[in-house]
């Protein structure tokens, strides 16, 4: 008898091969006990095709039962495979193997119905964001061909997706979107407006393709006002300050051409005209100043970086402030890149302002240093009044202090902003006065441990 592959007949027939050699012993046994034995040839003939009957209608129910489940869990699979998650198997006994098959399967259409509801809510809204926000958005393939673009895009482009959808970059005037720094500034004319615009470019993937996503918006009206508010403050305070120092000059001048127009002069004539002409120049002295303190504000160069220990320069900028003690609170070693010069000058004006503080009120200054995650953070507190309004602080040439230039702090934060950091003032919470906290990046920072005696 040849041996019989399972891989030559289906799982339907073996199921009907196995139960049919599964009851063929008991049968056999029972026909041949049947037909041994002192029986009429009726009897036996009924019987024997009686068990045989049962025998095949057994075979072929437990054949039906298992095509059957089998069947269903493979309808319930493929509905699952074609998006319909609604769905659901007939749940069995509790006990039952195939009773938990069918609850796993119906679990899986639940759990795959809520997560296609979420991702279709999820696209739903991110389609809405994108035709309703004010940017263009554009996404070109590998081809510089255009795939993606929303109403912002089209109103930029002034004309409807169906006629952009396909055209490369160069046929829509957008390369330089594609060149340069993925993050900028650029001045641009397009078919549906023109000035400047905020430029972003990340790459992204969409059905396993790679996809360019430009961002483009406009900064125009914005910056404009930014601009306009910036001439508005500069020549407001320019011509405070103009004011100031022209008003008495031309007051001093009259009453010295009056003074030489006289026909007798007076006998203090000459001291007379010795004092107007030294508050002329004291005047002119102190408008130069103004002058050559914002043609310093306005040309600050890029900082010089190269390794810097904190230690020493906040003690060398403390050494500075002769008025009084400052008391120096001891922090870690560390040790980071930045411009000597720059945040030397930036610690000598807070120190400055801390002094001032404090000597209206007797008080003292303190500094210190400490590692906040990735920055370092300086800090100078005084006990002073503390700070009556933040508004004006940094706003150029503006100033509370007699004879201040009004620069100090705004110097010292775009010394702070150029080496990737921050300048803060407030006012203390644990006592009088304020605090002024300088923050700069200490992700290249060294720390320096003593070896343990």
């Amino acid at each position: 008898m040849s041996r019989i592959k399972p891989g030559r007949i289906s799982y339907e027939n073996r199921v009907v091969l196995l139960a049919t050699i599964a009851a063929l012993p008991g049968s056999a046994c029972a026909l041949y006990l049947f037909w041994t034995g002192n029986h009429e040839l009726r009897a036996q003939i009924s019987i024997t095709a009686g068990i045989v009957i049962v025998w095949l209608v057994c075979v072929l129910a437990l054949r039906e039962r298992v095509v059957f489940s089998l069947q269903t869990l493979s309808n319930l699979l493929g509905a699952l495979r074609e998006g319909d998650f609604s769905v659901r198997g007939r749940s069995y006994r509790d006990d039952d193997a195939l009773g938990e098959v069918m609850r796993e399967v119906n679990t899986l259409g639940s759990t795959l119905r809520e997560q296609r509801l979420g991702a279709l809510e999820a696209t739903t809204l991110l389609r809405t964001v994108m035709r309703e926000i004010d940017v263009a958005i554009f996404a070109f393939d590998e081809h510089r061909r255009l795939r993606l673009v929303n109403r912002g895009g089209e109103r930029l482009l002034d004309k409807q997706q169906e006629m952009l959808l396909g055209q490369t970059a160069g046929e829509l005037r957008m390369e330089a979107c594609l060149d340069g720094p993925p993050q900028t500034t650029l001045q641009a004319s397009f078919p549906g407006g023109a000035g400047r615009f905020g430029l972003r470019r990340t790459g992204i993937r969409e059905r396993g393709l790679p996809l360019e996503l430009v961002v483009l918006s406009d900064l125009t009206q914005a910056l404009s006002e930014q601009e306009l508010q910036a001439w508005q403050r500069l020549v407001r305070v320019l011509g405070h300050e103009l004011n100031n120092s022209l008003a008495p000059i031309k007051s001093i001048a009259g009453s010295l051409i009056s003074i030489i127009s006289r026909d007798q002069l007076a006998d203090d004539w000459r001291d007379d005209m010795r004092r107007g002409l030294t508050v002329i120049t004291s005047r002119s002295e102190s408008l130069s100043r103004f002058i050559g303190s914002y043609a310093r504000l306005a040309k600050l160069p890029r900082p010089q970086l190269q390794p810097l220990e904190v230690a020493a320069c906040v003690g060398r900028a403390a050494s500075f402030e002769t008025r009084l003690h400052v008391e120096v609170a001891p922090g870690p070693d560390i040790a980071i890149q930045g411009d000597p010069d720059q945040l030397e000058q930036v610690l000598i004006n807070l120190l400055r302002n801390a002094a001032d503080a404090s000597l209206t009120t007797n008080g003292s200054v303190k500094a210190g240093w400490r590692r906040d995650g990735a920055m370092l953070e300086i800090w100078i507190k005084d006990d002073g009044p503390g700070l009556s309004s933040t508004a004006n602080l940094f706003v150029p040439f503006f100033t509370t202090k007699p004879g201040g230039s009004g620069i100090g702090l705004v110097l010292s934060r775009q010394i702070a902003e150029g080496h990737g950091g921050a300048l803060t003032l407030e006012n203390r919470t644990d006592g009088p006065g304020c605090v002024a906290r300088l923050r700069l990046p200490a992700e290249s920072a060294v720390q320096r441990f003593e070896p343990s005696d």
